[in-house]
């Protein structure tokens, strides 16, 4: 056999083992493709679980907060204290299921009373009580934070939570202020002290931030049960204000 006729022989060969391999290796390529869809699939599932396992009760100390207050008929204070309960519930269920995990033990009251209680209670007095000053447009409008209706200020501090760029332009004001801004005085506006001596509304900051932030932190509020309102006024920005109880 001379040594073209190998060489051909082994080309015809090396066709027939392609051809037969053909289907394995689109079968292999399917299989690889299918599990990289399933491997972001279930990434993108642990993801969205963890995002929820952790905005859960922040969610919950806002949303009750607001339904206590405007559905419910509590009195502000109330409200919040009564939202920060079913928070702590909340923290003692995962407590119950972080302690069974790590010790495979439910030691509910410990870890409840030791970590989640403090936690707790730690960011609900800060969120009702504290504004830090880069979340604010200036140092007049932080001291007038302690004016604002408590739930709106619950609602403010897990958004800037959420957002650390939320800034707050504007809180208390009253009729001269208007004046001062060139704009028609507004009698029903609720950033007046209303009848129960709190500030119902809050405007922040919607320039230089992306449409998608805005949009976004528009929704949160809205869905927390607030009214909103993007306009001018002396600028763009979001105004939020409390509903009138029902």
């Amino acid at each position: 056999m001379t040594r073209g006729t190998v060489e051909s022989r082994l080309e015809e060969l090396k066709r027939e083992v392609r051809r037969e391999l053909r289907p394995l290796t689109k079968r292999a390529k399917h299989t690889v493709m299918r599990a990289r869809t399933l491997t972001w699939r279930t990434a993108a599932l642990w993801a969205l679980t963890l995002a929820a396992f952790i905005t859960l009760p922040f969610i919950v100390y806002v949303r009750a907060s607001v339904w206590l207050y405007l559905r419910a008929g509590f009195s502000p204070w109330t409200a919040v204290a009564g939202a920060t309960c079913l928070t702590l519930g909340i923290a003692a269920v995962y407590a119950a299921w972080l302690s069974r995990a790590i010790s495979g033990q439910a030691r509910v009251a410990r870890v409840a009373r030791w970590v989640m209680l403090p936690l707790a209670v730690a960011w609900c007095g800060y969120a009702a009580l504290y504004l830090s000053r880069v979340n604010t447009k200036s140092d007049e409008v932080r001291r007038y934070y302690g004016t604002v209706h408590p739930v709106l200020r619950v609602a403010l501090a897990t958004a800037i939570l959420g957002d650390p760029g939320v800034v707050v332009t504007d809180m208390r004001r009253v009729p001269a202020d208007y004046a001062r801004m060139g704009l028609p005085e507004l009698e029903r506006t609720r950033h007046y002290r209303q009848s129960d001596g709190w500030v119902h509304a809050a405007d922040l900051r919607t320039i230089g931030r992306g449409e998608f932030r805005n949009r976004a932190l528009q929704l949160y509020f809205w869905s927390m049960g607030f009214r909103t309102l993007r306009h001018v006024g002396t600028a763009d920005h979001l105004h939020v204000q409390l509903a009138p109880r029902s």
